[in-house]
Parts: structure tokens; sequence; C-alpha cells
């Protein structure tokens, strides 16, 4: 086959360049971000603070994570029938995740409930410090997932998806607004161990890499090399200007290159946290008072109380996403396991929203306290001391943020099994997170294979009842 201005061209040649350009369009959908125009104005720094959709109810997001499942019906969602009627059979039709006629014995709580604040709220005597604080909190009742392993619950409530990794909550947060304080980071998350979906719990995924979450330890050093070499900060900065040079100088030529873009990007935040990190995590200028308050002792840098300062002190600071993990809430066989573990975050908890609260920050600071799904009010064994996964039905709690304070929203039925009213699934609890944060949840997308990817997904709503 010929062609008049290229007698030369065969027809492999012409497949050969048709396929190219074919190949070039698909490749602008596969490279994350190539194809989504940046806003009129924008910065080229892609942590620079942003404008929100509307109006944020809050700043920034204290997101407490109990890893392995609390149990909902023994710790903020009172049944007084389980009491009763335990022992007794019950009929239900799903159990660990398959579709059934299944009939189990009910299990009773082993804690007692009581009222706390003027709002009279329900609850256990696992969380004495907690209640204290009842008139700040908003209790969800009627919240449930789709997954019934750790894993796959685990990522669903950090990303929104239980089967793929995907960006998470505090990826999306960094990636819409931005951060204020341009020498930390805009999202932090501080764990002494991982939860069951890994490093994804905070993973920006096809985000560009700078909005992932930078993992801290509870210890003497919580972040790796965080003090400087000594050989003084000019010579720093001039190090990491010589670095960014020639990094701009291989983005020329691979500007589709996210993760060259991401390095380059963690040298100024690295280079930052060296400044203001250390200052973070010295506790030496808490009064007694407050460190008495947490539970906490002079020098002590392991444990939960140690975690809510820090994550007091890092909110003084602007950061927009942090995030505190507690582990090991699975408890098969004992739900006794829950008592060290409910003293260890009890006081902290209630602590640091009343810190908060003291320094004017409550209402501009939104506290999340949740677990991926709760536990079966039931179990197949009459003499259980031990419950299961049970993700149909569980509790979370919000604080401040523009959330109100003393009310309960939704509920289960008699038992816990299944939400009775107002049923909350984890793209609406998402979608109403987004939105305190001024975030629209069904604009906060971003382009990636050739399709908008958003943290619900194409699910979700803004639950209202819970604004105050």
């Amino acid at each position: 086959m010929t062609n008049g201005g290229n007698r030369n061209c065969t027809r492999r040649d012409l497949f050969s360049k048709t396929a190219g350009g074919v190949g070039a369009l698909a490749a602008g959908g596969l490279f994350p971000g190539t194809i989504q125009a940046a806003p009129v104005g924008a910065s080229s720094d892609p942590l620079a603070a942003r404008p929100s959709h509307v109006e944020p109810r809050a700043k920034r997001v204290i997101f407490i994570f109990l890893n392995g499942g609390m149990s909902h019906v023994e710790s903020f969602d009172h049944k007084p029938k389980l009491y009763k009627d335990a022992g007794k059979t019950v009929k239900f039709h799903e159990w660990q995740g398959k579709r059934d006629d299944y009939t189990f014995y009910l299990k009773p709580p082993q804690w007692e409930f009581q009222r706390g604040g003027q709002c009279g709220m329900m609850v256990s005597d696992l969380f004495p410090y907690v209640r204290d604080v009842a008139d700040d909190l908003c209790v969800i009742n009627s919240l449930c997932s789709d997954h019934t392993n750790h894993y796959e619950a685990s990522l669903g409530m950090h990303t929104g998806s239980f089967t793929f990794a995907r960006p998470s909550l505090g990826a999306w947060i960094s990636y819409g607004l931005g951060s204020e304080n341009g020498l930390l980071p805009s999202f932090v998350i501080l764990s002494p161990t991982l939860p069951y979906a890994g490093t994804q719990a905070w993973g920006a995924d096809f985000l560009p890499g700078c909005h992932q979450g930078t993992y801290i330890t509870p210890g003497e050093t919580p972040i790796a090399d965080i003090k400087s070499l000594g050989r003084g900060r000019d010579l720093q900065r001039l190090e990491i200007e010589l670095i960014e040079e020639m990094n701009r100088a291989q983005l020329d030529g691979r500007p589709e290159d996210v993760s060259l873009k991401a390095r380059t990007r963690s040298f100024q935040t690295a280079f930052g946290m060296q400044q203001a990190a250390p200052e973070v995590f010295d506790l030496s200028g808490e009064d007694a008072r407050t460190m008495n308050m947490y539970g906490l002792e002079p020098g002590q840098s392991t444990g939960f109380a140690w975690q809510c300062l820090v994550a007091r002190r890092f909110a003084e600071r602007d950061v927009r996403f942090i995030e505190l993990i507690s582990s090991n809430w699975d408890q098969h066989g004992d739900m006794n396991g829950h008592i060290p573990l409910c003293k260890a975050i009890d006081q902290p908890i209630a602590a640091l929203i009343r810190d908060l609260k003291a320094r004017g920050m409550l209402e501009d600071t939104l506290v999340v306290l949740t677990t991926e799904f709760g536990r079966t009010p039931h179990h197949m064994a009459k003499d259980a001391k031990g419950r299961e996964h049970h993700h149909q039905a569980f509790s979370s709690v919000l604080a401040g943020g523009g959330v109100k304070g003393g009310f309960t929203y939704g509920s289960s039925d008699d038992y816990g099994i299944e939400p009775a009213e107002n049923r909350m699934h984890l793209h609406d609890f998402h979608g109403t997170l987004l939105h305190l944060m001024g975030l629209d949840h069904e604009r906060l997308t971003y382009r990636h294979a050739g399709r908008d990817y958003r943290l619900t997904d194409v699910h979700g709503r803004v639950v209202k009842d819970i604004l105050a």
C-alpha cells in the first residue's frame, strides 16, 4: 500500500503508526493525574492550602481507630433486652458474610451501662472517663459495612474500598485541602503497630505521593533520622536545592513520573520536619495538670496517652489529619481482653476532648472514634466467652468539628444485630466526614486510568441530622 505523501509507507508502517497513536491516547488515561487539569491559579506545590467546596465545620481531623473490632453492645449501644434474653436462641439471616437461616444463642454484655452527662447518654462501664464527656459526644449506633474480614473491613474503613487498594481518607483530605503548615506533613499516623490493612490504611495510591501518611511510632525516636547530621542548616539547604534542581531536570523529560514527583516533595517535607517535629515530641513544656489529665508520666514516650497528647500538639500546628491506632480488639476467645484495651484508651481520649475544648480547638477539630466492625451479640456456643466479627451493625463516636454533642443517631434492633432506624452505611459516614471538612464527596475526584475516582465511589450521602 502506498501514499502520495510517503511512497515508502508500507501496510505494516501504517498499522504501526496508527497503533502508536492509539497507545499514546490510552497512556494519557493510565498515568495518574495526567488528564486532570489544575485549577486556575493553583500553586505548583501539591501541598499548598486550597479552598474548600463548602463552608467547613472543622479544620482538622483526629481519627482514632480501634483495630480488630470493638464490641458495640459493650461500649456505646445499650441493649437491655440482650441482658434479659441471654441464653435464649435468636434467628437471623446473615453471619460472617454468608446468607442463610441461622439460630444462635444470645450472649449478654459483660459490663453494665450508666448514664453520662446532662444528656443522659448510656455508656458502658468500660468507658467511665469517656462517659464523663458524654455531652460532647455524637454516637452513631446504626453504622454498617460490607465485609466481615479484618483486612477488607479495615481497608474499607480507611479507603472506602473493600477489595482494591485506593487512596485513604487522610490522603483524600490532604489532596482536597492541602496543608496550612509547610514544615510538617499534612497527614500523620501515630501507632506502635500496623493495622490489618497495613500501610494501605494511610496510602495515597494513585493520588500524588506527598498526600500519603507519615508513619510515626511511639518511643524515644518516633521518626528515624529526624535529627540533622550536624553539617549546618545552610549547607543542608544547599544540598536539598541541588537535589531539587537535578530532579526537575529529570522531570522535564519524564513529566508523568509521579514517583519522582513524590520523592522530590519528600525531601522538602523531611527538611521541614527536622525543624518542626522534634518540638512536637518534646513534652517537657506541658504542665503537670495536663500530664496527669492524660495519665502520662514525665519523660514517657509510649502508650496511647502519649499518642493522644502528641495528636493535640500536631493539631495545634495545623496538621490536617492525625490518626491514632490502638490494637488488637479482636476478642474471639474472651471478651475480658477488652478490659486492658479500654483502660489504656479511656482516660486519654476523654482528656483529649477536654483539652481541645479548654483551648478553644474542639469546635474546629473533628474527633472520630471508630473500628472496622463490631462483635456479634450472639454465638453458636451457649457458654462462649468471646464474640465473632459483626459488620451488619456497629458503633462509632464523633466529637467537636460541627457535630451535635450529647446526641445519639440511629439505632440497632433489640439485640444489636441489624440497624433498625437511620441506617448509616460506611460511604455515608465518609461523605459526612468530608462534608464537615468542607469537601463535597461527589466533587472531590481524581482522574486515573480513564475514569474519575472518589472516596465514596458512586455511593454515599451527607447525614445532615448529626450536624450542629
